[in-house]
């Protein structure tokens, strides 16, 4: 059996916090963040294949590529989230 940790859940609390749960990492609340991991990581691949196309794009708007460069950040900052919290897994 697999003892109970506290992990760092994809979403923070009302007041911007992050959110925790403790537990062995079954439960049902952990398979809702292991799904929203997967669509947050899902997105910023998609992300980055659309920033190539745009950026390999000569007549790409500044308006795009400022819009562009919000959603990356915001993807990268989902996924360095994902990443700390697999770690923190990994490597108690």
């Amino acid at each position: 059996m697999t003892p109970a940790r506290a992990r760092r859940l994809p979403w923070t609390g009302p007041e911007g916090k992050p959110c925790y749960v403790v537990g062995d990492g079954t439960g049902p609340l952990s398979h809702v963040a292991d799904q929203i991991e997967a669509v947050q990581l899902g997105l910023a691949r998609h992300l980055l294949t659309h920033a190539l196309e745009t950026l390999d794009d000569p007549k790409a708007e500044y308006a795009d590529l400022r819009t562009l460069a919000t959603q990356l950040a915001e993807a990268l900052h989902d996924a360095l989230l994902v990443a700390d919290s697999r770690g923190t897994r990994l490597y108690p």
